[in-house]
């Protein structure tokens, strides 16, 4: 089969997290961001540093990285961030995302706690030549007192999607006018076959390791999927992300699946709070098949490339 994206949809459970907090809504009180049917979200844009963050810690090719989110280099060639990322410069050129990624969102209404903290500093001696009594002892300043509320979610069921266009992952695209009408599309590639497919199986294994959210980074809060559906298409589809999504009956799900059969796309379901039968594995085990088949000789990743493949 010619395999031309990957959606990878999924749930994952957050307990007493803030994965991606919002503004101070209520003065000093650090807010969770929520929509208003009460349901907590993560932000697409959290999504994907999180994502790129998994990406960087299982890339192991010497010749290439992950820049830092606030500085890509737009050399597709080397950083995975650029490549897979896009970027926009308007000094240099924009490049499309070939990754994108839904906002996670809870599929039921969310409780929402708050923590009040407090911090005091008890380091007095500096305050000792200026702040003493009559009768010598040091006066507390009461403005080293700080206090800060800190909002959480108890328990959610974070529903997320990724999505990659295959086709443009490593690719050039190069445009030709004639008196100013676009006439022809260069694809070049900027890297060899081989790093190309290295790039799209790092994709997706990076999918089910996602636990680096930025304002979470001490409290180990996971992203790690408990319920996932990994398609393989022939096209580029992403109808496959409202498998788990609370609004979609049974009769949509199956038929959802039927489609993907119909068209001949491939995909893995795994759900570790059920047994193992002939559609359902494991999350490991949808990860592991899914793997095996994009490095299966059987099936061909699309490449729409113009010109010649580096060597090396």
């Amino acid at each position: 089969m010619l395999i031309k994206s990957i959606t990878v949809t999924l749930v994952a459970p957050m307990s007493d997290h803030a994965a991606n907090r919002g503004e101070k809504l209520m003065g000093n009180a650090s807010s969770i961001k929520r929509r208003p049917d009460e349901r907590v979200y993560i932000s697409g844009q959290m999504q994907r540093h999180a994502l790129f963050s998994a990406i960087e810690r299982l890339n192991d090719n010497e010749q290439t990285r992950v820049a830092n989110g606030d500085g890509p280099t737009f050399d597709i060639t080397t950083d995975l961030r650029s490549d897979m990322g896009g970027f926009l410069n308007p000094s240099v050129k924009r490049r499309t995302a070939p990754i994108s990624a839904t906002p996670a969102v809870s599929n039921n209404k969310s409780k929402v706690g708050r923590d009040l903290l407090v911090r005091l500093d008890q380091d007095l001696r500096k305050d000792e030549a200026k702040a003493k009594d009559e009768n010598g002892e040091v006066i507390r300043n009461s403005n080293k007192q700080a206090l800060a509320i800190n909002e959480y979610s108890l328990r959610d069921e974070m529903l997320m999607s990724f999505h990659l266009d295959i086709g443009a992952v490593g690719i050039d695209k190069e445009f030709e006018y004639s008196d100013k009408k676009h006439i022809n599309t260069i694809n070049t590639a900027k890297i060899t076959e081989a790093e190309h497919r290295r790039r799209v199986e790092l994709f997706l294994e990076s999918t089910g390791s996602v636990t680096d959210y930025a304002n979470q980074a001490r409290n180990a809060t996971t992203g790690e999927p408990q319920k996932v559906l990994i398609v393989l298409d022939n096209k580029m589809s992403r109808k496959s992300a409202r498998y788990f999504a609370p609004e979609t009956n049974e009769t949509e799900r199956k038929n959802i699946l039927t489609e993907l059969d119909s068209r001949g796309a491939l995909y893995f379901l795994g759900d570790d709070t059920k047994v193992a039968d002939n559609l359902i594995s494991t999350v490991d085990g949808a990860y592991r098949k899914a793997l095996e088949t994009l490095k299966s000789k059987e099936n061909q990743l699309y490449w729409p490339v113009t010109q010649k493949t580096p060597k090396s």
